[in-house]
């Protein structure tokens, strides 16, 4: 079986995280992991592409890339299509054509800003039958087929930026995923998706909450402060700098402090350059400031799991995960202060990994769930460089058609009974991947989004073989050796 490579760009506000795994089959074995700080990052979004791409000057032809955390916001919307009283049983393709519809037909309230992350199918209806999954839909006679959906999207900007920090390295984005269910299905368990779980993501730049319920994302909320936050803290409190302070934060940073036992006697000894001592932090001193404001982003979390209306269905309890987990008796602080059962989340051990320190650590959830959820792209390979799309030959004039009544249209926010004449469905513009479970994928900025296409810029063929010459051409037979000498640069630059 032919092997492919994936290459995953975590963008995080405090560290960029660079994945490289070899695929073959549903064989998944990562054979590099680095983590290197970031920079132009702020709650998860990158508001400087030249200094977010300092890190990254690496020779990569393709990667896939989350999407932004924060300034997400949520709809809730609904669909229906006609069928008619011989088309007999529905069909997976139906299904997906209803999400297509979704995606392509949901008015955006400000499109020059915002753009579509995703939606996500809460449940379908037909004449007989309610509140239906997916699997259950597929399958059903009946004259209509509904489907309600969960929309999210962000801000557009915060999308190009991506594409700007690429395009400085002449890296190409293969793909955008929406982080909240990558990362959820690389921790979470089909148990706890099906019973009812809320995972925490303590980011540096932002804290997310997601929700799952009969394995549907549910819901979905984000606050901008995180890790970072905390290491603000203790840089301003205890007269430090930052990188001292994050230092100490990840060697001696804990919660509860009445709970450190012994921990608490010690004192830290911070001494300047030269070894002379400056002062001394008495690590339950430094406890004490890391529990007031974990306590403030834990409470943000609860008041979002309340709002969203599961807060008692929530029979698997708590999951997190992110840097920010790593805190010693975080789990046991959550579960204080929520009464929820809580426990860490680790990526599942749904790859192999040697030598790579670091990739089965809460840290590493983002870039390896987009790893995992990159693999069931099979025309996927980031050893190739992308083909880009020929130019759009000009279409003939049409004579101009009667605009449609626009209570035709396929969705309509905020009203409980969407109408029963809905338009025609759109030919879509180009073939569709294959959809999985419930999710639909993201929209491709300036590809997908037929609304204001954006003219991409032009990557010549020729450096592209030369760097597939220099760089690709000796994977296959070198593997981790390979991965290793293309991050020489970035050692380097890291020492210095």
């Amino acid at each position: 079986m032919e092997e492919r490579y994936i290459a995953s760009v975590d963008l995080g506000s405090s560290k960029i995280a660079l994945t490289v795994a070899r695929i073959s089959g549903n064989d998944v074995q990562i054979v590099y992991y680095k983590e290197t700080p970031s920079d132009g990052i702020r709650n998860s979004y990158v508001f400087n592409p030249k200094k977010a791409s300092a890190p990254l000057d690496e020779q990569i032809l393709q990667v896939v890339v989350g999407l932004p955390k924060y300034y997400v916001k949520q709809e809730s919307a609904s669909g229906k299509v006609p069928r008619g009283e011989e088309a007999g049983c529905i069909t997976e393709e139906e299904v997906e054509n209803l999400k297509e519809m979704a995606l392509e037909s949901y008015p955006l309230n400000d499109e020059k800003n915002e753009v579509m992350y995703g939606a996500v199918a809460q449940s379908f209806s037909t004449e007989d039958s309610f509140q239906q999954v997916e699997s259950d839909i597929v399958g059903m006679v009946s004259d209509y087929l509904e489907g309600n959906f969960k929309v999210f999207i962000g801000r557009r900007r915060s999308v190009a930026n991506l594409d700007v920090v690429m395009n400085e390295l002449g890296i190409a984005i293969a793909r955008k995923y929406f982080l909240p269910d990558v990362v959820a299905k690389a921790v979470l368990t089909e148990e706890e998706m099906e019973n009812g779980v809320a995972l925490i993501d303590m980011g540096a730049g932002s804290t997310s909450v997601t929700i799952y319920k009969g394995k549907v994302m549910r819901h979905y909320g984000a606050i901008p402060f995180g890790g970072k936050t905390i290491t603000s803290d203790i840089r301003t409190e205890c007269g430090l700098s930052e990188r001292l302070a994050e230092n100490i934060k990840l060697a001696y940073g804990a919660c509860m402090p009445d709970r450190l036992q012994n921990l608490s006697e010690k004192i830290i000894q911070i001494n300047d350059e030269n070894g002379v001592p400056l002062k001394q932090l008495p690590v339950k001193y430094l406890s004490e400031i890391i529990t007031l404001r974990e306590k403030e982003i834990i409470d943000s979390m609860l008041y979002l799991i309340e709002e969203s209306g599961f807060a008692d269905s929530l029979r698997a309890g708590v999951v997190i995960t992110g840097g920010g987990a790593n805190l010693l008796n975080c789990a046991s602080y959550v579960t204080e202060l929520s009464g929820y059962h809580v426990r860490t989340g680790y990526p599942r051990h749904l790859f192999s990994a040697s030598g790579c320190t670091g990739v089965f650590e809460t840290g590493a959830t983002a870039a390896v769930g987009m790893v995992l959820a990159a693999k069931n792209d099979r025309l996927l390979n980031c050893l190739d460089a992308p083909i880009l799309p020929p130019e759009p030959e000009p279409e003939p004039a049409q004579e101009p058609q009667a605009e449609a009544d626009p209570v035709d249209a396929l969705f309509h926010p905020g009203e409980a009974e969407p109408v029963e004449t809905p338009a025609a469905k759109p030919e879509p513009a180009e073939p569709k991947l294959p959809r999985e479970n419930f999710l639909i994928d993201p929209v491709e900025f300036g590809e997908e989004v037929p609304r204001e296409p954006k003219k991409k810029p032009e990557k010549t063929p020729s450096r592209f073989a030369k760097m597939t010459k220099i760089i690709w051409g000796k994977v296959k037979s070198t593997g981790e050796e390979l991965v290793g000498s293309l991050y020489d640069d970035m050692d380097k630059n890291n020492n210095e």
